[in-house]
């Protein structure tokens, strides 16, 4: 399998200028743990994430440092951590130029990077656009929809993929992070739902792709108030009798 069979698109993104308040609501509304950070030419220039928001003066866990520690990194890492934990723009807490992968990249050439660099999302790129981000969470999903012998995805499962993706983004109901996964012809459905209907919507969306012979919806529904999460009705039946 390659990165762009299971990435999420579009990947939700953010720029250099974005506030930090903002980018932290953004990933807290649309569940997501990470940013690409696209400058006003369409560059990509960094990722913020989770982690970039632990060590914060707002809610004092700034770093303390000793005086020898503090000698030790001279001004110049105490001025890097002052900004880290003061500034106010994702450009101050970002981490600058990220790792990527290409949309061909084989799965286990990503799991192999993720592994070496650290990282838990990788933007992936067509020539020097990003045309998605993958996660461990896309890996995740892979492996729970698909954890059986299945062959290679065709030619042909990369269309409904593509034609199904189209038809339910254009929809005011769409599902949050939506991801679609095809293997000849039967779609695997995930992503975020905060209103019951917008599931039926997105199974007959897919079901209208020619080519389609059956879909499994693992949407889940999550109370934007309480954060209560339920899964699909699908899935809970999997997980009762398996």
């Amino acid at each position: 399998m390659r990165a762009h069979q299971i990435m999420s698109r579009p990947a939700i993104s953010v720029t250099p200028e974005t506030s930090i308040l903002d980018a932290a609501n953004l990933m807290l509304r649309r569940h997501i743990s990470g940013l690409p950070v696209i400058d006003g030419a369409g560059k990509l220039v960094g990722i913020v994430s989770e982690g970039d928001f632990i060590r914060r003066s707002e809610i004092g866990t700034a770093k303390k440092r000793g005086r020898w520690l503090s000698f030790l990194i001279g001004p110049g890492g105490a001025a890097t951590d002052f900004v880290r934990e003061h500034g106010r723009k994702v450009g101050d807490v970002m981490t600058p130029d990220p790792v990527t992968i290409s949309e061909d990249a084989q799965l286990e050439d990503v799991v192999a990077l993720m592994e070496k660099k650290n990282v838990k999302r990788l933007p992936v790129m067509h020539g020097n656009t990003m045309v998605g981000i993958l996660t461990r969470s896309n890996l995740l999903q892979a492996v729970a929809s698909l954890a059986r012998d299945i062959p290679d995805p065709t030619a042909d499962d990369d269309r409904i993929r593509e034609r199904i993706i189209r038809a339910i983004e254009k929809e005011e109901w769409r599902p949050l992070n939506l991801e679609v996964l095809v293997r000849d012809g039967i779609v695997h459905l995930s992503g975020v739902i905060a209103d019951e209907r917008s599931r039926q919507a997105t199974i007959v969306a897919a079901e209208n792709i020619e080519g389609v012979r059956l879909v499994h919806d693992h949407l889940c529904w999550v109370d934007a108030m309480s954060g209560l999460y339920i899964p699909s009705p699908e899935d809970e039946r999997l997980s009762k009798t398996g």
